[in-house]
């Protein structure tokens, strides 16, 4: 079923003693000011995997395969041949092309950037992502000392196992602002036949995915990073207003629980009341309290 209508929202990642979004130095991402910060990659990244475990397919995530005894990233039409069990090549009719790609879960949500010489496309994806930015200013990057088993073959001298360093945040919030827009894919209607754009069951995809995808990515880095709060304002179909990122309405605390405090939030969105379809709320009620402020909506479990 065709889902039509704008959604503004907000995801909080809670990290303890983790690392949510590394540089290539093995730190934390940090902006020139010195505030640690998550890309929307690190933020989609977890739901693209949730998605490919429950048997979706995914295109944008890494595969392997072996070649001459040697594991190899796949090349990117060599991924788009296995996951549509179709062989791309430049007689490829570009309509067939496209549906393939919209039937993939990540591209129905997040759009792509396929470029390749057979075919080039980029889709603008229904939903956008911002930057998720650490409201903890009490963040503190911590790098321990590790030990390998075994002894690093390039250093002749060394008579003992090696050292190696892991790189964490003692304890981070990430807040990111995310907008979902059903029109980014009107311009296909025309282009692939039968198409039903963005759809329903995508949105419900995308809606457990910010509740749950980043508490079930469990890797050594990421063990620690979990979803603990999350707020989706759905406007109704007909509504022509457009509303700015909201996690700048949102007040972070920090007391015998985690406080996401809505209360300027509410005020804002008394402005947009009559183009309001529905609110909803989803939190960790065991470590999170959330005040909703003129918000008349319920706070429900984000697990469930």
């Amino acid at each position: 079923m065709k889902f039509r209508n704008r959604v503004y929202g907000v995801s909080a990642i809670s990290c303890i003693n983790s690392n949510w979004n590394a540089d290539f130095t093995g730190n934390p991402k940090t902006l020139s000011t010195g505030q640690i910060f998550g890309s929307d990659k690190a933020f989609k990244y977890p739901i693209k995997k949730l998605w490919e475990n429950e048997g979706k397919k995914v295109m944008y995530i890494r595969s392997y395969k072996t070649e001459n005894g040697k594991m190899k990233s796949v090349e990117l039409i060599e991924k788009y041949n296995e996951l549509f069990k179709n062989e791309l090549s430049d007689k490829t009719d570009s309509k067939e092309f496209l549906k393939n790609l919209f039937s993939a879960e990540d591209i129905l949500n997040f759009g792509a950037t396929f470029a390749a010489k057979k075919q080039n496309v980029s889709i603008t994806g229904a939903v956008q992502v911002m930057q998720g930015e650490n409201v903890d200013d009490n963040a503190d990057i911590q790098i321990q000392d590790i030990l390998s088993p075994f002894k690093n073959p390039n250093k002749i001298e060394a008579e003992n196992t090696s050292i190696g360093t892991k790189i964490t945040v003692n304890e981070a919030h990430y807040l990111y602002g995310f907008s979902v827009n059903p029109q980014n894919y009107d311009i296909y209607n025309d282009v692939i036949d039968d198409f039903e754009g963005y759809t329903a069951e995508a949105y419900e995809n995308f809606k457990k995915g910010c509740r749950i995808g980043a508490t079930a990515l469990n890797t050594n880095s990421k063990a620690g990073c979990e979803n603990e709060f999350t707020l989706f304002v759905k406007l109704k179909e007909d509504s022509y207003k457009y509303l700015p990122s909201l996690t700048k309405y949102i007040k972070f605390e920090k007391s015998d629980k985690i406080v996401y405090d809505l209360t300027e939030l509410g005020e804002f969105l008394e402005n947009f009341k009559e183009d309001i379809e529905s609110i909803e709320i989803y939190a960790n009620k065991f470590t999170v309290e959330v005040k909703t402020g003129k918000l008349d909506c319920e706070v429900k479990d984000i697990f469930y």
